[in-house]
């Protein structure tokens, strides 16, 4: 299996399967001499492990890192930062009774055919937990990138959203529900309604939105490697996502170009920002902000038809601990993966010019 390192100067591969006894990363690239708050990783591992609230999966896992390389006396030293984070709380037997039987919208069929093996036990591989090493390696990017800050939320849940802009957004208010909206009223409507749609034993899907502030001009390269294109890769490469848009996105096509041009100030800034932080594929000093959309969960307890390993049609019903909304443990996923492209690209820049 490839395709399981991300990034060209500051990369990260990751390892492990959902019901292995670990997963985990090594970052390669990461400059020396970062003094790394190692609570700050912990706290966005918190944020995204599951148990946290009564609206996501009640698997308890205490997600808690361990580093083995790469640090010393607080500090990056320029090599390999090597760690894991051990799986505490595995139900393999949930998923016995689909070791012979494909998932609806799950990885379970195209894995079978393409490698010919599965580890069935909660999607293996291709398990969300696989996120968690993420996580652990953009909590050190961010602190690589400072003074620039990536703040993420739920912006909507099935058909509930938040109608502010995100640069009007109050980001002190994201982490003050488990929902992770800043609006608390309507928070508080999206919570009630994911309750509604577990005990129905479904699942909806939802919006997780990202503004990025004080980045810098220069970011991104102007052919393959625009920024926007590798934000849009690292987005997608994140379970269930399904959709991605920058900027004004597809409203901009129902603007005309005098509507959508943002005008410039004389100090190169933009008096609109319609761009979303980047032209030509290149950061231009402006908030860069985008939304990210998420699936439902494919694992519902309801009955559904399928088939098997032999092609034959038969009935299956989800069982064991799943999240009826992926969007509030998604968060910081997506801050993680934007610091990745950020921390790659400001490394890239170093070498653009004298």
């Amino acid at each position: 299996m490839s395709g399981n390192t991300f990034g060209t100067l500051f990369k990260v591969s990751t390892f492990g399967e959902s019901h292995g006894p670990a997963i985990g990363g090594v970052i390669d690239g990461c400059p020396a001499g970062i003094e790394l708050d190692l609570e700050a990783i912990q706290k966005d591992l918190d944020r995204r492990k599951p148990g946290q609230s009564a609206i996501v999966t009640q698997r308890k896992e205490p997600d808690e890192v361990t580093f083995f390389s790469g640090l010393f006396e607080g500090k990056t030293t320029g090599t390999p930062i090597g760690y894991a984070i051990h799986n505490t709380n595995q139900k393999s037997k949930d998923y016995s009774h689909i070791q012979d039987t494909y998932r609806p919208s799950h990885a379970d069929y195209v894995y079978d055919e393409k490698y010919g093996i599965r580890d069935y036990r909660g999607g293996g591989r291709s398990s969300a937990r696989e996120t968690a090493s993420r996580v652990v390696a953009g909590a050190i990017a961010k602190q690589f990138l400072a003074p620039v800050t990536l703040n993420a939320y739920v912006s909507a849940v099935g058909s509930l959203s938040l109608d502010t802009h995100p640069s009007e957004v109050d980001v002190s208010s994201i982490e003050k529900n488990p929902v992770r909206c800043p609006d608390p009223k309507v928070a508080e409507a999206m919570e009630t309604y994911i309750k509604q749609i577990r005990k129905e034993g479904d699942t909806v899907g939802g919006v997780v939105s990202c503004i990025i502030k004080n980045v810098p001009v220069g970011l991104g390269e102007p052919a393959f490697d625009k920024l926007h294109a590798e934000l849009g890769k690292a987005m997608l490469s994140i379970n269930a996502v399904k959709g991605f848009e920058y900027g004004s996105g597809f409203a901009g096509t129902q603007m005309k170009g005098s509507e959508h041009n943002d005008l410039f100030n004389t100090d190169g800034t933009t008096q609109t920002n319609r761009s979303g932080g980047i032209q030509g594929g290149i950061s231009n000093g402006m908030d860069i902000y985008f939304n990210v959309a998420f699936k439902p969960v494919a694992t519902i307890m309801q009955n559904q038809e399928t088939i098997n390993s032999k092609r034959e049609a038969v009935a299956m019903q989800g069982k064991g601990r799943h999240d009826p909304c992926v969007v509030p443990r998604a968060v910081p996923i997506v801050e993680a993966m934007a610091a990745l492209v950020l921390a790659d690209f400001s490394l890239l820049k170093r070498t653009n010019k004298i």
